[in-house]
């Protein structure tokens, strides 16, 4: 599988999340700048998990997938299963059920966060229920491109 470049806005690999992307801000999901793009891609998905957690290894906080294929991802992803403003994408099951969640670990605490953003050959038609272990089970004859960034927040 080849790399996935991209950028999340406001925050570069290893810094620290913009707190308008928190739990603790508006926690708006951010924009998304996708470097490398293949022509082979048809849709993006994108993960969120916090893999500090100190009970559940790698936590989910976001999962979305079915979103045209582009250059560019745009921010504050509203809520809901199904988003038509962004090609009726599909938004699952984790910390923020059919919604963006940021980060919010215990004041005090940092935890890192990993943005996953997956090209896919195709839509998936995913069932219930909508995780993330059931996406990545479905969806990786599919993945053709992924990449990932990491965040702390505290």
């Amino acid at each position: 599988m080849d790399i996935l470049l991209f950028e999340c806005k406001g925050m570069k690999s290893g810094e620290t999340f913009p707190k308008v992307n928190t739990g603790r801000g508006q926690d708006f999901s951010p924009e998304f700048l996708i470097k490398n793009l293949s022509p082979c891609a048809k849709t993006l998905a994108i993960t969120l998990e916090d893999i500090k957690h100190p009970l559940f290894k790698n936590f989910t906080h976001w999962l979305i997938w079915n979103i045209p294929a582009g250059e560019k991802i745009e921010g504050a992803i509203p809520g809901g299963k199904i988003i038509p403003s962004l090609g009726n994408a599909r938004q699952g099951i984790a910390y923020g059920v059919y919604k963006y969640a940021g980060p919010k670990p215990p004041k005090g605490k940092q935890h890192l966060y990993r943005f996953t953003v997956y090209a896919l050959n195709s839509k998936i038609d995913l069932k219930f229920p909508y995780t993330k272990s059931n996406f990545i089970k479905i969806a990786k004859k599919h993945m053709i491109q992924q990449g990932s960034i990491i965040g702390k927040f505290e």
